[in-house]
């Protein structure tokens, strides 16, 4: 029998964090006088009576958990968050019922940035405040458990980055946790470097500090329905690209770099990986867009450099309706949602070292058929790939195409047609935002859509942030028996 109490106790711990966090929006809603400030200090208090509640009933001077007791906290943890969140989407003065509510809460503390908020330009600061801070609160989480939890769980071959996050040889920092806090502290610098960037660039210091937030979690949250399009800036796009890169790359090695080994960055295979394939996105669809789509050259670079890393960073903003590029553009963005960033990321998709992994692994496949007899080792950033990995990396993508082509087939049968219905399962499960088509492109949002494809997609939202194998392994009988 698995113990809750330690899992409690930490759902306590979060839930207490989460209420002082919402005394952040009802602060922004009382400046400016707006009702909504009484909303968010009600479901501040509720949210910290639970979690002192929680804290004080399961304290124990047993501390550490098991591998069993992991799993159910990681899921756990992403589904109180946006319960609780949801709590002053529902009471506040925009008419959301909860359905609505949980869908962007989930939205947001899972990065997707689907959103069904319809008139954001007049929404209320603390609202816009909330979802900035929720896309924040996730895109540190999710860095977090990449650090300290997910090699633990050895899911989807995140065992390789275990001697990343621990590594024993580095006498000053021999914890996982310190390192995950001095990663968090490069985080916070991070975003007050792009809120400084986007202010100096012409935003106002409250957009200024919600954009930064969300740029790089890489959320895709705005204060705008126009999305960073609102702006119609050249500099600020540019700050954006910047920092959705930024957002993209492993955070443990900026703090590699931090200590004095800067040159960790670009020796890792994913990160230069990773630089090719936004540079060679860039420049084909900038060439595609100048030469059949008759875009003057600097205009096609602009449009394309910051769409396509949106859309390859899972961020979500947009400055234009790419769906309306034509067909070459929408089939190349759709594959593109399906990429992600590094590994430690704020990103979250297939990850480049999976695409690393499995590319080695089919090429030395190719070699023992011409060599039957010979020894071949495939290897990542020089050092040779367990079986144990290869296997997880596998079944991760199995399961990851199995999981996209249910969701879109129940999104189907919800109701939708084929374009939404693939390209918000792509959409969902990759954590990206927007999909394709008039309905929830880039130009469109979710809020028309049945309450059962909200639901179904907000289940795709958890699914692809907690990689895949966290979810579903507790849906295994065999994992709650003794």
């Amino acid at each position: 029998m698995i113990d809750f109490r330690p899992i409690l106790f930490i759902v306590g711990l979060l839930l207490a964090t989460l209420a002082a966090a919402m005394t952040l929006p009802a602060l922004a809603d009382a400046v400016v006088g707006h009702p909504d400030w009484q909303v968010f200090a009600a479901s501040s208090a509720f949210t910290f009576f639970i979690g002192v509640v929680l804290i004080l009933t399961t304290r124990s001077s047993r501390r550490r958990i098991n591998l069993r007791q992991a799993f159910v906290l990681v899921a756990a943890c992403w589904l109180v968050i946006p319960t609780v969140g949801a709590l002053p989407f529902t009471f506040a003065l925009l008419g959301l019922d909860y359905t609505d509510a949980f869908f962007e809460a989930m939205s947001g503390v899972t990065t997707t940035g689907s959103t069904v908020i319809v008139g954001l330009d007049a929404a209320p600061p603390g609202i816009l405040l909330w979802r900035a801070l929720l896309q924040w609160l996730g895109g540190i989480g999710i860095i977090a458990m990449a650090i300290t939890v997910l090699p633990m769980l050895q899911v989807g071959g995140m065992q390789l980055f275990r001697m990343e996050s621990s590594d024993k040889s580095e006498k000053a920092m021999p914890r996982v946790a310190q390192v995950a806090t001095f990663t968090g502290v490069i985080y916070l610098v991070a975003t007050m470097l792009c809120a400084a960037f986007y202010w100096a660039a012409g935003m106002t210091g409250f957009d200024a500090v919600a954009h930064a937030m969300t740029t790089l979690a890489t959320g895709g949250f705005s204060t705008h329905d126009g999305s960073v399009g609102h702006f119609d800036s050249a500099l600020i796009d540019t700050i954006a690209v910047a920092f959705m890169i930024v957002g993209s790359l492993p955070f443990v090695l900026y703090l590699r770099a931090v200590r004095g080994a800067p040159g960790h960055l670009w020796r890792d295979q994913q990160v230069r990986l990773f630089i090719t394939i936004v540079a060679i996105s860039v420049a084909g669809m900038t060439f595609y867009l100048n030469l059949i789509g008759g875009i003057e050259a600097m205009s096609a670079l602009r449009l394309s450099a910051f769409n396509v890393i949106s859309v390859i960073t899972g961020t979500g903003y947009a400055t234009t309706d790419f769906s309306t590029w034509g067909g070459f553009a929408v089939a190349a963005l759709f594959c593109m949602m399906f990429i992600g960033g590094c590994a430690g990321s704020t990103t979250c998709g297939l990850k480049i070292f999976r695409f690393q992994v499995l590319y080695a692994a089919a090429h030395i496949q190719l070699r023992r058929l011409l060599q039957p007899n010979g020894v071949f080792i495939p290897y990542y950033n020089n050092k040779p790939i367990e079986d144990s990995v290869l296997a997880s990396v596998m079944a991760f993508f199995f399961l990851f195409i199995l999981c996209w082509v249910a969701l879109a087939v129940g999104l189907g049968l919800a109701g939708l047609d084929f374009i939404t219905a693939t390209s918000g399962a792509a959409s969902a499960i990759s954590n990206v935002g927007p999909g394709l088509g008039p309905i929830i492109g880039p130009a469109g949002h979710f809020a028309d859509l049945p309450d059962g494809a909200k639901w179904l997609l907000s289940a795709g939202m958890l699914l692809g942030r907690l990689e895949l194998f966290t979810i579903l392994v507790l849906l295994m009988p065999s994992f709650w028996r003794s």
